[in-house]
């Protein structure tokens, strides 16, 4: 998945320009109940808005607040002025850079704004990777980091019949045990699964029953 496919294309996105007051972006804030504002200028990204961290550049002024309000301009006030991402990048690198913010900018070559991702667009294509909009049962077990385990669990499912909902691998910390989690969409030969995953050196470690 890439950011392309999840972003919110720039002419559906609010921003402020960076000529604009503080006191001007602070409204804009106020009246659509958001937390940051990408500041643009002549369509390049600039950096973002961001009213909990405006403290920062409040403090370093000489100016009393309402001066300040009226006075500075968004552009003396921006945060992440060069974290972003490009259009092509996968949706993870956009989560990464979303731990500690509500939204990214995504930009191309020359820094142009294209639109943003926000962290409610990364959580629901997590919950789709993991399958969770779907009924099913979900198996988590661990193997032994080897080649082709994963085609082995896929051949016994296979052999059932049984069809891959989601499926999801995690490097354990020691990184030679290995943890998959598998949804499956029935429960008509779980038994015989859960059996062949065990004979074959899987270890079940934990199912829920989503249907």
């Amino acid at each position: 998945m890439f950011v392309k496919s999840i972003m919110i294309p720039k002419e559906k996105c609010l921003t402020i320009d960076a000529s604009a007051t503080v006191q001007e972006a602070l409204q804009k804030l106020s009246e659509r109940e958001i937390d940051a504002l990408p500041v643009l200028e002549n369509g390049e990204y600039k950096g973002m808005f961001n009213q909990y961290l405006l403290y920062k550049t409040f403090f370093k002024s000489s100016l009393d607040k309402e001066s300040f309000l009226s006075q500075t301009n968004v552009g003396d006030a921006i945060v992440r002025e060069n974290t972003y991402v490009p259009l092509d990048a996968v949706f993870e690198k956009a989560f990464i850079k979303l731990y500690d913010f509500p939204i990214i900018a995504v930009v191309d070559d020359e820094r142009k704004f294209l639109g943003i991702v926000s962290r409610h667009d990364t959580i629901v294509q997590f919950k789709s990777a993991f399958g969770m909009n779907s009924k099913g049962i979900r198996i988590t077990f661990t193997s032994v980091e080897s080649e082709g385990r994963v085609l082995k669990m896929s051949d016994i499912l296979h052999k059932y019949h049984t069809s891959i909902v989601s499926l999801v691998t995690f490097d354990e910390t020691d990184k030679l045990v290995r943890r998959i989690v598998v949804k499956i969409d029935s429960d008509q030969y779980l038994e015989r699964i859960l059996s062949d995953l065990e004979k074959t050196g899987f270890r079940v470690m934990h199912i829920d029953n989503e249907l």
